[in-house]
């Protein structure tokens, strides 16, 4: 499916009625609530909650409407909602069995529960993959914007990410992999995930002597300070996710490659094993560390409130 593009940055005249859009936007350990305005993509009344994933359907749900119902945005808003995936972002319901996160709310309707809940009652709640509402936020008012094909990749427990096209969030047909989604891609008969992610380079790390109670921010400290096996490790991991990226980006057309995720502030250690790997297929990309991911996110996370006040006007 093609999205419908939000309009050009900076105007938004196909909504002028359109002052502040609410949003909440949800991560694996936070939900944040904010406004965006679209006339200068600049969030405000941000407020950040911490949130347990494992917790049940009724907690979860009940942390979102607290959240939420704290904007006080009037009767009637159309709110904005990034969420992780798996997720039916049409449907508003969760697909999220088998995976670490979220997984009592597998198979529920988040928008129906959000609508019932939320006070003052929202008019309708559109959902977003948070890859995709990073990569949106940042070609809006960060990194990409004027470009026309670029790519968003996050680096962090996982990796998400998301195809933009002339405004557009690409995720189906033959130049994107399914779903738009490169977790879903394997290499050597395994996912990529568990070649490179937060738990491979951990576990990498410590197969290859380094401190098995590590963390990545202080693997890459050891990186830096050119002590043990991390370096090698780093430059093992990404010179692979760059062979693995570098057809998939090609095929998509990519002018520019946009990172964001925890991972993504080591990038110094791992670029030029990262280049390398991409040079095959990809030569020469235009490769940029997002300007600002987490404003990104809260902006992208508009995209389908503004896109559907956008077809309504």
């Amino acid at each position: 499916m093609i999205v419908p593009a939000v309009p050009a940055v900076p105007a938004v005249p196909a909504v002028p009625a359109v002052r502040a859009v609410p949003i909440l936007e949800v991560g694996g350990t936070h939900v944040t609530t904010a406004w965006i305005d679209p006339t200068g993509w600049q969030p405000s009344g941000v407020r950040r909650r911490s949130l347990d994933a494992t917790a049940d359907s009724s907690t979860l749900i009940g942390e979102f409407v607290a959240a939420a119902s704290a904007l006080q945005a009037p009767a009637g808003a159309c709110w904005g909602v990034a969420m992780p995936g798996p997720f039916d972002y049409l449907a508003g319901i969760g697909r999220f069995a088998g995976v670490a996160k979220f997984e009592s709310l597998n198979g529920v309707n988040l928008r129906t529960a959000l609508l019932e809940s939320i006070r003052p009652q929202p008019g309708s709640i559109g959902f977003i993959n948070d890859a995709s509402a990073f990569l949106v936020g940042e070609w809006l008012a960060g990194a990409a914007r004027g470009r026309d094909r670029v790519v968003g990749i996050t680096l962090g427990t996982g990796i998400g990410s998301a195809f933009l096209a002339d405004g557009a969030i690409v995720d189906e047909g033959p130049q994107v992999p399914p779903h738009g989604e490169v977790h879903l891609l394997t290499h050597d008969g395994r996912p990529v995930e568990d070649w490179v992610s937060r738990r491979a380079l951990l576990r990498d790390y410590a197969e290859a002597g380094g401190d098995p109670a590590a963390d990545v921010r202080e693997m890459a400290q050891s990186a830096r300070a050119g002590r043990g096996p991390a370096q090698a490790v780093l430059d093992r991991s990404f010179r692979l996710l760059g062979e693995i990226l570098g057809p998939v980006l090609a095929r998509f057309g990519a002018e520019q490659l946009v990172l964001g995720g925890s991972i993504s502030r080591a990038f110094e250690l791992f670029e030029k094993p990262f280049r390398i790997g991409l040079s095959a297929a990809a030569p020469g990309l235009a490769i940029v560390l997002a300007a600002d991911a987490e404003r990104a996110a809260l902006v992208g996370a508009a995209y389908p409130a503004l896109s559907a006040a956008a077809s309504a006007g």
